[in-house]
């Protein structure tokens, strides 16, 4: 294992990223926002990825700079294939892809493509995406951090019913799965990388627990004014901020000592805030045969086949 990391470092600690071009998805609030503006401010090129194209320019005036805006939604396999064409068209490289978006233990519902919603969303739809931006990702330094949760250890993975068909939908297992999915993803990319000799790594980060606009759109018990209330008033009371709670997926995209398959999130006491440090995950996120089987089913559901040649 790599060296520790010092316990002082926030996003003031990040490098010159001149020339560094870095695309983050569901960039118009929360982390991929803060994410943003830390990279932007260090010099990086940041090509800003969300659906609601009025959200995204009101985001960019908070940014700074001159971030490239893409509307993409990750629940529909064709906005992400459009999305992917554009940045492919109009960038010659990139140097980080930041997989932030997400949603988080939502009522039942699918996606455009007919998938349970969070693993559609979380997983399948960054997964679809990373392959088909795999060509700008074939260079030295090459990185690609997917956003995980401390909530992967609350959910099982069927690659096999990964829509909950056989199986009953509960909104936290399945938010769990699909975060154990960004794991899975990470180990699986990362090694695939390595095996095709390609110098690309792939890393995760978690935010531990921090203010965003998750706990207060996605949970069913937010979906309520009093349910509502309750959870900002927690995000008051016990959450670090949403800049902070930045901090891990962006050590994960900019540190020069981050090597493949890390994992990062929160260094206080349980994770849930803190200055960013190596983290654990469960014995299942280091199941080398699920990850290779999760890898097969994503790609014959998205349809996109990573070409390593």
């Amino acid at each position: 294992m790599t060296a520790a990391i010092a316990t002082s470092w926030t996003s003031d600690d990040i490098g010159d990223l001149t020339g560094r071009t870095v695309l983050i998805t569901g960039a118009n609030s929360g982390l991929g926002l803060e994410s943003a503006k830390a990279l932007t401010a260090h010099g990086a090129d940041v090509i800003m990825a969300g659906r609601d194209p009025a959200k995204l320019a009101a985001a960019a005036e908070q940014v700074g700079g001159e971030p490239t805006l893409v509307r993409m939604d990750l629940a529909d396999l064709a906005s992400v294939r459009a999305a992917a064409s554009e940045v492919v068209a109009n960038t010659d490289r990139l140097d980080v892809l930041l997989n932030n978006a997400g949603v988080m233990a939502t009522p039942y519902a699918t996606t455009v493509d007919g998938f349970e919603q969070q693993i559609g969303t979380n997983h399948l739809g960054h997964f679809a995406l990373t392959g088909l931006l795999l060509p700008l990702l074939h260079h030295d330094g090459a990185r690609v951090v997917n956003v995980s949760s401390g909530a992967h250890r609350m959910g099982d993975i069927d690659p096999d019913d990964l829509h909950f068909e056989r199986r009953r939908y509960s909104s936290w297992p399945a938010y769990g799965q699909s975060k154990l999915a960004n794991l899975l993803f990470t180990a699986e990319l990362d090694r695939r990388a390595r095996a095709a000799g390609w110098d690309l790594i792939a890393v995760a980060a978690h935010p531990g627990y921090a203010a965003t606009n998750l706990q207060t759109s996605g949970p069913w018990y937010a979906r309520n004014p009093i349910g509502k209330g309750l959870s900002k008033a927690m995000n008051l009371v016990l959450a670090q901020s949403a800049a902070e709670g930045a901090w891990p997926q962006l050590y994960a995209a900019s540190a020069d000592d981050v090597a493949g398959n890390d994992y990062f999130g929160p260094g206080g006491r349980q994770e849930m805030r803190g200055h960013p440090a190596r983290v654990g995950r469960r014995a299942a996120a280091q199941d080398e045969a699920l990850a290779a089987r999760l890898w097969e089913v994503s790609e014959a559901q998205t349809g996109v086949v990573y070409d390593w040649s």
